[in-house]
């Protein structure tokens, strides 16, 4: 399994955007070159961050983006949901009721699941819930606190000029 690059920009974007004081919002230019992105990659991350409800969007000149709820409510699995999609990661085929036993009731019984599928969607499930537990407000407590006097600073003064 691997997810696109999207999903950390995404996480990073939404990281320092925590930083904005509230009321605040930032132009997806200003995102996008602190990462070293083009403007239409990053609006395509964004567009959907915002359809999701993570970030909402204020046109105009002096507009841009800002958290739609309290980035404590926002959780590592709703960003990834948002650019990656629901759909389960493991995807069965039944293959199980097309092989050469298929027809011989005595050796796979339908009603019977398949363990396979099973075991895949319980550690699936693992995953995803140990996603919702990790917040960007939980990721901002632990990060920030070991950054540098400087690069805090810099975090400052970049956020000071947007």
């Amino acid at each position: 399994m691997q997810f696109s690059n999207s999903v950390e920009h995404a996480l990073h974007s939404l990281f320092y955007m925590m930083d904005l004081p509230k009321g605040k919002t930032i132009g997806i230019k200003k995102i996008a070159q602190m990462h070293n992105l083009t403007d239409s990659y990053l609006s395509k991350i964004f567009s959907e961050l915002r359809k999701a409800g993570i970030v909402k969007s204020t046109p105009g000149i002096n507009g841009g983006y800002e958290f739609a709820k309290n980035p404590a409510d926002i959780s590592f699995w709703d960003v990834l949901e948002a650019i990656e999609g629901s759909s389960s990661f493991f995807q069965c085929a039944d293959i199980r009721e097309k092989n050469i036993f298929e027809n011989d009731p005595t050796v796979f019984k339908k009603n019977c699941p398949c363990l396979i599928k099973v075991v895949m969607h319980e550690d699936e499930e693992l995953f995803r819930n140990n996603l919702r537990e990790k917040s960007l407000l939980w990721l901002h407590q632990s990060v920030k606190p070991k950054f540098s006097d400087d690069t805090k600073k810099a975090i400052d003064d970049w956020i000071e000029n947007i």
